[in-house]
């Protein structure tokens, strides 16, 4: 995949990583526990083979999902996905609860497992685990250049 955005923003740069078409839907299967190629495309209506073949190696690179050969003849793969993957559990979330507020036709909800509730996000600190009301957006010094820049 191609640079699209060159501004510096994690948002975007993110984008340059997740953002094309199918690219999130496909660490989602394998996520859902769906490792094998066919697998995935069952679950994708409308992907062709060749697109999810490309996302696959692609995120793979991107160190996204790691690739197992289960089959020699023919090569077959299982994927899964690398502690990086795993970490897009919580963007998947986040867009199941922006999702159950905004769209028009909603199909899933995030809710507590023990209770049924609905449930939202929260924000802690990280050195102390302590939850944080007011947050913000600080930039990281040296960071600021123009994405590939040097």
């Amino acid at each position: 995949m191609k640079t699209r955005y060159n501004i510096p923003c994690n948002i975007a740069q993110s984008l340059n990583i997740i953002g094309d078409r199918w690219t999130l839907l496909v660490v989602h299967e394998i996520l859902n526990g769906h490792t094998m190629f066919n697998e995935i495309k069952k679950e994708l209506d409308g992907i062709s083979s060749n697109l999810l073949s490309e996302r696959l190696k692609y995120l793979e690179e991107e160190g996204l999902i790691k690739a197992e050969l289960y089959s020699q003849h023919p090569p077959r793969y299982r994927y899964t996905l690398t502690k990086s993957g795993e970490e897009l559990e919580d963007v998947f979330n986040s867009l199941i609860i922006w999702g159950s507020g905004n769209l028009k036709k909603c199909y899933k909800k995030l809710v507590d497992s023990t209770t049924e509730e609905e449930v939202g996000i929260a924000y802690y600190n990280k050195r102390t685990g302590e939850r944080v009301e007011h947050i913000k957006v600080v930039p990281i010094e040296g960071n600021l250049q123009k994405a590939g820049e040097h």
